[in-house]
């Protein structure tokens, strides 16, 4: 297992389609100062550190920065990638190697997909997808809990990939459900066991989380932002800065606020 820090989103330098095993049935190379991620539409053997994984069409793979990898193909063999830095900020989530998307490759590919087609690869899009993906990547493998009950509820996992990728958009609690394949009651139960919140109180962290990145890392102007995050009203989303992230928005933005412990609707 490797940590990967998760608390901020990353830094992304690349993102793209890799097409291998045209030349030549086997590349070594490293990335010094780069993760990579790869989502794969092949079979083949990935080396890592001397070990060999075998991976296939919904493998994913994580691998820190400076790490040399081997990929012996068989035959003209196609990813999606992302070349990234994690910030190192709060506690790390652990995920293997190489694992199984199972269900949930097809949601990743479009988020990375998505990424792909928004330019530049920095931009706050291209972060958004990619941060997202790298969560529902790290809830794969998600541990078990003292209870001994699993954490990391593929309902949950659903849900979750499902407010990020609609945070510009209305989000109601039988709508996450649905797209979740739970009830509204049993979906509130397992968001609350896994977070400690409601779903709204969730959906609430997430859209202020993403409003202070875009006013601090992004010229987006403040009503874009906050359209961007599903609070178009801007009485609302200066109110919700506020609360949540300790003044209006123009002072988030110069990076004087402070965390509030308030709360927004």
């Amino acid at each position: 297992m490797i940590p990967l820090h998760l608390a901020e989103p990353p830094e992304v330098v690349n993102v793209g389609v890799g097409v291998h095993g045209v030349r030549g049935p086997r590349d070594i190379f490293r990335l010094p100062d780069l993760w990579q991620f790869h989502l794969y539409g092949y079979s083949a053997d990935l080396t890592v550190s001397g070990t060999t994984y075998p991976v296939a069409p919904g493998s994913v793979s994580l691998t820190p920065a400076g790490v040399q990898v081997q990929f012996d193909y068989r035959g003209r063999s196609e990813h999606l990638y992302v070349h990234f830095r994690p910030r190192p900020v709060g506690e790390p989530s652990y995920v293997p190697v190489v694992q199984d998307a199972g269900t949930a490759a097809p949601a990743l590919s479009d988020m990375l997909r998505s990424a792909i087609g928004a330019s530049p690869s920095g931009s706050a899009r291209v972060v958004s997808e990619v941060w997202a993906a790298l969560w529902r990547v790290a809830q794969l493998s998600a541990p078990l809990t003292e209870g001994g009950a699993v954490a990391g509820h593929s309902a949950v996992s659903a849900a979750i990939a499902y407010i990020e990728a609609n945070l510009a958009r209305p989000l109601t609690v039988p709508s996450l459900a649905a797209a979740a394949g739970v009830s509204h009651n049993h979906l509130t139960r397992l968001v609350r066991a896994e977070t400690g919140m409601t779903v709204v109180a969730y959906i609430r962290q997430r859209r202020m989380t993403r409003a202070r990145h875009l006013l601090v890392s992004s010229t987006l102007s403040i009503p874009a932002v906050a359209a961007s995050v599903g609070i178009p009203d801007l009485q609302a989303f200066n109110k919700a800065c506020r609360r949540e992230l300790g003044g209006p928005p123009r002072v988030v933005r110069a990076g004087n606020a402070v965390a509030g412990g308030g709360r927004a609707v």
